[in-house]
């Protein structure tokens, strides 16, 4: 994405340009574990090898190695926020490109409760950080999927709501691909930036989705010291994942957005520094915010009829009634469905236990339906 501080001159050609290294940074983004960048030194957290209480309250994270880990050496380095040349424009590309390609294998889906998320896996043997509204409250079962669509279980960690913070371990032994954590201490307003996550829902054959943008106000230790502000684009199912440098770097991890879709909020990596012993034992602190309302139980895309359905989860109303992948929702309440969003709107308008008539299309043939939405476990 190009901000409103370059001129349209430069937004022109910059957006060109950015939109052909995105293509790019999609087919670089294939590297696994064993296919390290060159100069990408990543150093190892020693954490416990199982997701039990009593060695994850031991678990070792990386602010208490006592300095910062060791940094990774970027392919490009950005010397400029507000290009004034050609150079400048490739240098911002290539930034970009490197942060995709190290972001998009670590970058996961989250389900959980039949809600869904995003999230980063953050070391090798399967820690993943995400937002705390995605995690709910500790000990829950989860769900992580990969990029190529492999599904592994969780349990959920700590969670700190006075942040948005929260933390998962993937409970299936192996070696994982992960990002190396930054420092959200020293980001400046300008800084070029990268969001990776599951905009609408984790949807096959679709790799993360990666947005470009600035850092619009970083945390300064007094007035915004609770968020980054980024005019990298989020939606739903995005919370949780990566705010990246272009390093390819962790700096913050997406938290809630405002009425602007240029205008989101991310949680500081320094904060997950800060309280990783507290959020890999299982501490939950801060004021409650428990997320309610109603659920039907699907991720969807937008087609032209309506909202197709791309996931159904287990034990939700939509699988109650036997709702399947593909299934269009072409209304829902005697309301037409056009996408994602309006059927999100058109399930808010009611509240757990409504049963509410629904119509869908199959194999090109419309059903009528009827649906007993259940209360939101988690977020």
């Amino acid at each position: 994405m190009i901000t409103r501080r370059a001129s349209s001159g430069s937004s022109v050609c910059a957006l060109l340009i950015l939109v052909a290294g995105l293509m790019s940074a999609f087919r670089l983004a294939t590297i696994t574990a064993d296919e390290t960048p060159p100069g990408d030194v990543h150093e190892k957290t020693p954490v416990a090898p199982a997701a039990t209480s009593a060695n994850l309250a031991s678990s070792v994270g990386p602010q208490d190695t006592g300095s910062k880990p060791t940094t990774a050496k970027p392919l490009v380095r950005l010397t400029k926020t507000t290009p004034t040349s050609v150079a400048d424009l490739a240098a911002i590309q290539a930034g970009i490109q490197q942060a995709a390609a190290k972001g998009v294998p670590a970058t996961v889906g989250i389900s959980i409760g039949g809600a869904f998320g995003s999230g980063v896996i953050v070391t090798e043997d399967g820690y993943v950080l995400t937002a705390g509204h995605v995690v709910g409250w500790p000990g829950r079962d989860a769900t992580i999927i990969f990029p190529d669509g492999k599904h592994v279980k969780a349990t959920t960690l700590g969670v700190n709501r006075d942040m948005d913070s929260g933390m998962l371990k993937i409970t299936v032994d192996g070696k994982y691909p992960y990002v190396e954590l930054g420092h959200s201490s020293d980001l400046k307003q300008g800084d070029w930036c990268v969001t990776l996550g599951h905009p609408g829902g984790f949807i096959r054959d679709r790799s993360p989705v990666v947005r470009a943008g600035r850092v619009l106000t970083a945390p300064d230790g007094f007035v915004n010291k609770d968020a980054i502000r980024t005019d990298c684009t989020i939606v739903g199912g995005d919370s949780g994942g990566p705010l990246l440098d272009t390093a390819g770097r962790l700096i913050g991890i997406h938290s809630r957005i405002s009425d602007d879709v240029t205008d989101n909020y991310h949680v500081p990596i320094d904060t997950f520094r800060d309280t990783w012993s507290r959020l890999a034992k299982g501490d939950t602190w801060g004021k409650e915010q428990v997320p309610t309302g109603p659920l039907l139980g699907i991720n969807g895309q937008d087609v032209d009829a309506g909202c197709k359905v791309t996931d159904v989860f287990p034990g939700t109303p939509a699988a109650r009634i036997g709702l399947t992948r593909d299934d269009i929702v072409v209304s829902f309440g005697g309301e037409s469905v056009n996408g994602v969003a309006r059927l999100k709107k058109l399930i808010e308008k009611h509240e757990a236990g409504d049963e509410v008539p629904l119509v869908i299309e199959r194999a090109g043939e419309k059903k009528e339906m009827k649906v007993k939405l259940a209360e939101r476990e988690g977020d």
